[in-house]
């Protein structure tokens, strides 16, 4: 019997360890059962202590490496506001007449704001968003020490929102770029900044979605690329920090989307891969030189792949290119989906658009396509983007018609192949210059005074030097095959 009970105990024994070791719950007596759950339940709690406390440290670890590098920005500008009125000195009863026949007062106004900024560089770079500082007559820097100094703007960038102020201090220090490329949906990461003038303020959260482009700077003109991230982001806090758990720069906090303009968990950074480069050509040369392709590019849609019976179901989607620019040179053709970007997956149109953009003037791009299910490697050299090369994409409206510069995208919607430049007549409002000169969309007017048109703003000047002259324009309309002269007075 005390051998049989021994083999019992042993046998207990064995179960218990496989049932620790495993999780597995066996069917024991109601008491050792309790005992063995709230063991396992105690050594979750630690293990959960501990990871908890590894996070905390982490946080406090990056909180204490980036706060020195982080500073608050107060701008001064003054208003300049204009009313008719009565002057100083007259008395009452003159409102009317100084309504109707007087001049304006001008009264100047102090208005006060504050932002975030980032320490970029040791000799005193900050950057920030352009939003903080732009119209500022005075910039004042606090640092996290507490040292007050003047800053003076050295550039800005508008189409990203950005721009760069600089200080002279000792002892700054400079945060350490990361790779924002890199970062992935669910990462941890802490925005640093001045919510509501509470300097030095740190929030957490993790990276929600990568890629935004949400119509917010320039009115969707601008460049986008949001990192979006819950961490709390509120007013104050542009300009200022996202950072990851390695303590490095991955973002410049700059948007959120709130319906009472304080956090609701969607907030905006604007990714360093796209701030870098403008960061560092605000730095060389005062203002930021971009690359142009010279190549209109969207994203691939379920409608492209059908459409253009596409063998890639992502990537940018070149849909005209202007000839004896970059990409004409290069060879990219109508229908090339762009797939990689020096070795980097290209998701779209807007990604090419901007990684384009943030390549000097000079640089050499190389493209992996795919055309018609082959794939192609392009080493792309890119011009520099400028406002009479952009204007070749633009639209615009002459003599009451709206005209748009011929692409082969362009040209076949109106049923025209191999249109070598030229303004294709896309509106015609009533009883204007263009209708009354019985100008009909599908029109191309292909030349003015001798000179092939390949932008809206190319036709208004030579209008306008004509008619500064006293002189008529000869300009050259195609309509399908034919093509008809019409003087321009």
């Amino acid at each position: 019997m005390e051998n049989t009970w021994r083999n019992v105990s042993l046998a207990l024994g064995a179960m218990l360890l496989a049932a620790l070791v495993t999780g597995v719950v066996l069917s024991l007596p109601q008491g050792l059962r309790g005992d063995v759950q709230a063991q396992d339940r105690g050594l979750v709690a630690q293990q959960d202590l501990g990871a908890a406390q590894d996070l905390s440290a982490a946080f406090r670890n990056v909180a204490e490496l980036l706060r020195p590098s982080v500073v608050s920005i107060s701008i001064k500008q003054t208003a300049v506001i204009r009313r008719r009125g009565v002057p100083p000195g007259f008395p009452r009863g003159f409102e009317d007449f100084f309504d109707d026949f007087g001049g304006e007062l001008e009264r100047r106004q102090l208005e006060t704001g504050m932002g975030s900024g980032v320490i970029v560089r040791a000799d005193g770079y900050i950057l920030t968003n352009n939003h903080v500082v732009k119209d500022a007559d005075e910039l004042e820097v606090e640092l996290s020490d507490g040292r007050t100094v003047s800053g003076t703007i050295v550039g800005t960038d508008p189409e990203t929102d950005l721009a760069v102020v600089k200080i002279e201090a000792n002892g700054l220090k400079a945060a350490v770029f990361g790779d924002s490329e890199a970062t992935r949906v669910g990462d941890w990461v802490l925005a640093i900044g001045s919510p509501f003038g509470l300097d030095q303020t740190v929030t957490a959260g993790i990276i929600s979605a990568k890629n935004r482009d949400q119509n917010i700077i320039k009115n969707g003109e601008g460049f986008e690329d949001f990192l979006q991230t819950d961490a709390a982001i509120n007013p104050g806090n542009s300009g200022g920090a996202l950072v990851n758990l390695r303590g490095e720069l991955i973002g410049i906090n700059t948007a959120i989307l709130s319906r009472t303009g304080a956090s609701a968990g969607i907030g905006f950074a604007i990714p360093v891969s796209l701030a870098g480069p403008v960061l560092n050509s605000i730095i060389e040369s005062g203002v930021v030189r971009r690359g142009f392709l010279g190549a209109q590019v969207v994203d691939v849609t379920p409608k492209h792949i059908k459409d253009f019976d596409l063998a890639v179901n992502s990537g940018a989607l070149v849909g005209g290119v202007l000839e004896g620019q970059p990409a004409d040179k290069a060879g990219l053709q109508l229908g090339d989906v762009v797939t990689k970007l020096d070795g980097r997956p290209c998701s779209g149109g807007t990604q090419l658009r901007n990684y384009v953009a943030s390549r000097p003037p000079g640089a050499t791009v190389k493209m992996e396509v795919n055309r018609r299910g082959k794939v192609l490697t392009v080493n792309v050299n890119l011009q520099e983007r400028t406002d009479a090369a952009m204007a070749r994409f633009k639209a615009g409206e002459i003599m009451g018609a709206e005209l748009t510069p011929a692409t082969p995208a362009t040209a076949r919607k109106y049923g025209y192949q191999n249109l070598r430049g030229g303004l294709i007549v896309t509106a015609v409002k009533d009883d204007s210059e263009a209708d009354r000169a019985e100008l009909e969309v599908g029109d191309v007017i292909e030349s003015a005074a001798g000179v092939v048109l390949e932008s809206a703003d190319d036709f208004a000047a030579i209008l306008e030097e004509a008619k500064k002259r006293g002189q008529a324009v000869r300009v050259v309309v195609r309509r399908g095959n034919a093509r008809m002269l019409m003087v321009v007075r």
